[in-house]
Formats: structure tokens, sequence, C-alpha cells
């Protein structure tokens, strides 16, 4: 199972490094929250029902055992051994549609420094490398700048537009959707990336 593979897993690319979100990363993943809350709130996920009171110790352990069923993997980004951000990767399936959907979100004091597209790359890589997942999907709402840049520095493709997809910052807000397959960067999405190989403007 997906979750037992997990154990000793660091994904690296200079000082960033991906590994697996632990119970223990719970008091350094609330300082980073609570010091950057201002900058993500307009894209924090929320409850139509009302306000839910967040438990970032429950949530990581559920994160965990999502990860148990092979469904999904939560990552901490890190930068020269610090916690800065988180990455999910969701709804991985199998079989006929093989694919995953991905979402992340880093500390404003290392957003536009390289940190967010290097993560995505490294996370896409393992999914397409080591899960056999052959397609990943990004969505991001239009008013995102910061995130459309990620997904364009990397070349991943414009696919369509979602009317009200997901409830956000007390909201439902509509998103643009990107995704890559694994035909198109047959050397991996870090090496074209890093080689100034995107197909986009």
């Amino acid at each position: 199972m997906l979750g037992a593979n997990l154990r000793g897993l660091v994904l690296r690319d200079g000082d960033v490094t991906l590994r697996p979100l632990r119970v223990r990363d719970t008091a350094a993943l609330d300082r980073e929250l609570m010091l950057n809350r201002a900058w993500l709130r307009p894209w924090e996920a929320t409850n139509p029902d009302g306000f839910v009171s967040f438990d970032t110790r429950a949530n990581i352990r559920a994160l965990m055992a999502y990860a148990r069923t092979g469904a999904g993997i939560a990552f901490a980004i890190e930068v020269a051994g610090e916690l800065v951000g988180q990455l999910n990767v969701s709804a991985i399936t199998h079989g006929s549609l093989s694919s995953a959907q991905m979402g992340y979100w880093v500390a404003q004091r290392v957003a536009g420094r390289g940190v967010t597209p290097t993560a995505v790359a490294l996370a896409t890589d393992y999914c397409f490398a080591r899960l056999h997942v052959h397609r990943m999907e990004i969505c991001i709402r239009p008013e995102n700048d910061a995130s459309l840049r990620v997904v364009e520095k990397l070349g991943f493709r414009h696919e369509g537009f979602r009317e009200r997809y997901i409830h956000i910052n007390g909201a439902w807000r509509d998103h643009l959707c990107y995704a890559v397959t694994v035909e198109e960067v047959p050397q991996g999405l870090l090496a074209r990336w890093r080689a100034g190989g995107s197909d986009t403007p």
C-alpha cells in the first residue's frame, strides 16, 4: 500500500525538500499558518455550513490515514530544513483514469524564490515515476496570480473553467483547471523546467 511506501521518502532539489507530513510537524505548521494568516486567507478552503474550528494535529492524522488508503499524500515543504509550507496530492486513482490532483501553499517569506514550482515538479515527477499516475491536475482561482505563475512556469496546460468549484474564504469560487500528462514530460517535469523547456510562452 502507498502508506507503507512513504517511510523514509525524501524528494529534494537544492535547498527544497518534500517529505511526508507527520504529527510532530504540528507546532511548526501551526506557527506558519498563524504567521501567514492574512497571506493565506483568500485562498483557504472553508466550510459552506459555517465555521468549524481547525485542529492541526487532527488534520495531520486524517491526512496520514488518507495516505494509508493510497488515495493521497500530504507533504511538508522545507527550505534548508525549515518547514515553510504544505503540498497535498489527493484523489489518486489508477486504472483507466490514472490521475491525481494537487494543492499547495508556502509562507510569504519564500514566495517568488522558486520554492513552489520546485515542490510541484518534485511531487509530480514522483507521482508519474513511482505511483504510475498518468495525469496531474491543479485547479486555481483566476485571481491567484502567484499560483497561476507556478503552472505557467512549469508548462501545465490550461484545460478549462470550473464554475463555483470549491468553497473558499466564505463563498463558492470559480477555478481554472490546469494539467500535465506523463507523455508531455518524458525526462521529468523538474528537468524540463530547469532546462527552460516549457511549451508556454
